[in-house]
């Protein structure tokens, strides 16, 4: 896989635009911006744009023309995911419905009493899944753990319009200061969320198949949870037609309970959501080295 960057596509104007919009006209005239912001992408981002035609073309046999569609569809698909973000975290939450698809498996997980890990991918929009914890599981508590050093100007203004996230953010420090931080966390139950294909440029990483091809894949949340057998669920929260939102969660049933056994289970969950939706996966880059 490509080197990743380390962070996501955006830009603070953009946000600001975006916001404006919702508030004054609504959430139907941001979805109409979007559909021009989407094609101006295809044509002046040609590397992420060549990327997901890949995607499409190569790893889920698209035909041509279908897949240079497609593109377009993810890009439009990536904006309004991000629109109704703003929009539910801004007083909009009932224009949408949300589905909890196993429930009783994060039930299960935390009367283990072992804290957790939640493994999920840069798919859907797990930012909203705040909401499926206050309004299901309001003691629970949740740490996402980033590699995406996001413009911070992004992340900042965002909570000054929509408030600080019930989501607790330990970030991966080369001081290794989040390991503490991290066994703290399972110590008193709480779980860890990590969105887990992708890796840093130095991470120690493991290769696996993932659509046809090998992928580098990061060791640490599946190491952390093999070595300490901790308990692990593969969590996403996918967005459906008429503004809703379905949350799955699947338990990790462990035959050896190795590192390497939880990536191939995490794969096979992560592929079937992929080809699900197709346009809600968002690795926009040379993710299979197709380029090279």
């Amino acid at each position: 896989m490509a080197t990743w960057k380390g962070k996501s596509r955006g830009t603070l104007l953009g946000f600001k635009i975006y916001v404006q919009i919702i508030k004054k006209t609504g959430l139907y005239s941001a979805y109409f911006v979007l559909l021009f912001v989407a094609l101006y992408f295809i044509f002046f981002s040609f590397t992420s744009t060549k990327s997901t035609y890949y995607l499409f073309r190569k790893r889920l046999g698209y035909s041509p023309l279908n897949s240079a569609f497609n593109v377009y569809r993810s890009y439009f698909t990536f904006g309004r995911i991000q629109l109704d973000r703003i929009a539910i975290t801004s007083g909009l939450k009932h224009k949408f419905t949300f589905e909890f698809d196993g429930v009783e498996h994060i039930e299960n997980l935390l009367k283990q009493n072992k804290g957790g890990i939640l493994l999920t991918a840069h798919i859907g929009n797990f930012n909203l899944a705040k909401h499926f914890f206050e309004e299901r599981h309001s003691d629970a508590v949740v740490n996402l753990v980033i590699t995406d050093f996001e413009h911070r100007q992004i992340k900042n203004y965002l909570e000054s319009v929509t408030g600080t996230s019930e989501v607790k953010i330990i970030v991966l420090k080369e001081d290794l200061s989040h390991i503490f931080k991290m066994k703290e966390a399972l110590a008193n139950n709480e779980l860890l969320v990590f969105a887990a294909d992708r890796y840093l440029k130095h991470s120690k990483t493991y290769k696996a198949q993932f659509l046809g091809e090998q992928v580098k894949f990061p060791q640490g949340p599946f190491k952390l949870a093999g070595r300490n057998k901790i308990p692990v669920l593969f969590v996403h929260l996918m967005r459906e037609k008429n503004f809703h939102y379905h949350f799955y969660a699947r338990p990790y049933k462990p035959e050896k309970f190795t590192a390497q056994e939880i990536l191939k289970y995490y794969l096979d969950d992560l592929e079937k959501m992929v080809k699900k939706y197709p346009h809600q996966w968002y690795n926009y880059y040379d993710y299979w080295n197709d380029f090279s």
